[in-house]
């Protein structure tokens, strides 16, 4: 376990001394869809170094908000994965994440992760305007594919196949994170974003997630 902690007894400073270092929750992020390899958390959070990786990796098992596997050949990989209770924490990313898309100061069109983005549509999701839907929509972005499900007024994504979908969005998660937040059109992305099936549809479907209004900005430079 670390060294350093808040010697606390608020359970939100507790909270705070298991998953508070950074790099700490993002790779709890990049698991809530299921585990990964060494490798792959470091592909989805290029900032991240090996050392720092491993340290935080370390830290999450020894809290045991994750554990460690090996699994059985041909694969013989060891990853990591969430345990019960660490997929209990996905209402703190979706509070916090709902908090701080009304910063003033937060940045739009900062680079995310595939699970980033399914994440944040689990989050911003604004069921009253889903309606009469009954469609499931696919998205490949590289190698990954998730499938989404919307019927009687409810939403879900989840990693699965996009392959018979009504529509299915592919190409880049950023081209779409823009489509979806950032007020761009299917047709601005160029190649970054394909659509087949209904296109219609998938209009519809990225108005699902309207953001909050920004907090007003009290900074005054000096």
């Amino acid at each position: 376990m670390k060294k350093r902690a808040y010697q606390d007894g608020c359970a939100v400073a507790h909270a705070l001394d298991l998953i508070g270092d950074r790099w700490a929750m993002p790779i709890m992020r990049e698991l809530m869809l299921g585990p990964k390899r060494f490798t792959d958390l470091r592909a989805s959070l290029p900032g991240i170094s090996a050392n720092v990786l491993t340290q935080r990796l370390e830290e999450l098992e020894a809290a045991s908000v994750l554990v460690r596997r090996r699994l059985p050949p041909p694969a013989a990989s060891q990853i990591y994965e969430l345990t019960d209770w660490g997929r209990e924490s996905e209402i703190l990313f979706q509070v916090l994440g709902r908090w701080a898309c009304r910063s003033p100061t937060m940045q739009p069109g900062m680079p995310m992760s595939n699970v980033s983005v399914v994440l944040s549509m689990r989050t911003m999701i604004d069921r009253g305007r889903i309606g009469d839907l009954d469609a499931t929509i696919g998205f490949r972005f590289g190698e990954e594919e998730f499938r989404a499900f919307l019927k009687d007024g409810d939403f879900t994504i989840d990693r699965g196949p996009a392959e018979g979908a009504d529509a299915i969005i592919s190409g880049d998660q950023n081209a779409l994170a823009a489509v979806v937040y950032g007020g761009q059109q299917f047709d601005d992305m160029g190649s970054a974003l394909q659509v087949e099936g209904d296109c219609a549809l998938a209009k519809r479907f990225v108005s699902l997630f309207p953001l909050p209004p920004k907090a007003p900005s009290t900074y005054v430079a000096t």
